[in-house]
């Protein structure tokens, strides 16, 4: 067992063993997997999460004989990190696909916006744009449209509700406010995620593969596992995060973030990292 110093977040002592570490990792693994109910959401508010990494951060640096490490603390750290990996990629695929819908939308809004002037002036062939219209936008709004073209006059109430309808949407679709509302959650998920990498990963390259799981290698001679173990050694050293922080759509993923959802029209970003 390992005796803990006093942290920053709890001010307690308390006696780590090896079934403590092994049970807050699990917890670790359960807060950051995307079905539980109880989930992280504010890294930064999260005492109780920062604590349990924490922990275990500790006992991989501190534990006194690295050569005779727990091979079951060994298995379950890195599958930790391992998860948490997959989960940061997961996240990065779903933030390409907001900015795909994101793109679309703003499109979408200057489509719409055009339309809208089209029936206004009464546009030579405006019936045709509308009903060509009716292949991107709802039934409501085609009907707002149609409303606004038929009209005599611009002081009805029902085309004055008609326009006031086609200007909500063209507002709603450049906001994008859900799916901002979607990337702010993605980013809190992946704070966390990337606080296990960084700390976890970073403690377990002193650690050398515990002999135990060396000998079951050899007992089983499975050459798949034996690759899975020489690939943990690798990508722990010096950082199983690097692959990651290195990949093209982790870097579109920060620069997007940076970017706080602005309402250009740019192209998705090349993914240089500047």
């Amino acid at each position: 067992m390992l005796r803990a110093k006093k942290t920053g977040i709890v001010n307690i002592r308390m006696v780590i063993t090896e079934e403590k570490i092994l049970s807050n990792i699990d917890k670790v693994q359960k807060l950051i997997n995307p079905n539980s109910k109880k989930q992280i959401v504010q890294l930064d508010d999260d005492a109780y999460f920062k604590d349990l990494i924490e922990s275990i951060k500790m006992y991989l640096i501190e534990y006194p004989r690295k050569k005779n490490f727990p091979a079951s603390v060994y298995k379950s750290a890195y599958g930790l990190v391992e998860y948490a990996t997959n989960q940061f990629e997961e996240n990065t695929k779903q933030i390409e696909e907001l900015i795909r819908q994101r793109e679309k939308n703003i499109g979408l809004s200057s489509e719409l916006r055009d339309l809208l002037d089209t029936v206004v002036n009464k546009d030579k062939d405006w019936k045709v744009y509308v009903k060509n219209g009716a292949k991107v936008f709802s039934e409501d709004i085609i009907d707002a449209l149609g409303i606004i073209g038929r009209a005599k006059v611009d002081t009805s109430g029902n085309y004055k509700d008609a326009v006031k309808l086609v200007n909500a949407r063209i507002n709603n679709l450049e906001a994008n406010l859900h799916i901002e509302i979607d990337m702010e959650r993605i980013e809190d998920k992946s704070k966390a995620l990337s606080y296990i990498g960084i700390e976890i990963a970073d403690a377990l390259k002193g650690i050398p593969t515990p002999l135990e799981i060396v000998e079951e290698e050899k007992k089983s001679g499975i050459e798949q596992q034996q690759q899975y173990l020489e690939e943990t050694r690798i990508n722990v050293k010096p950082t199983l995060w690097q692959r990651i922080k290195q990949s093209k759509v982790a870097r579109a993923f920060a620069y997007v973030f940076k970017l706080r959802l602005t309402t250009s029209t740019d192209a998705l970003p090349e993914g240089r990292g500047e």
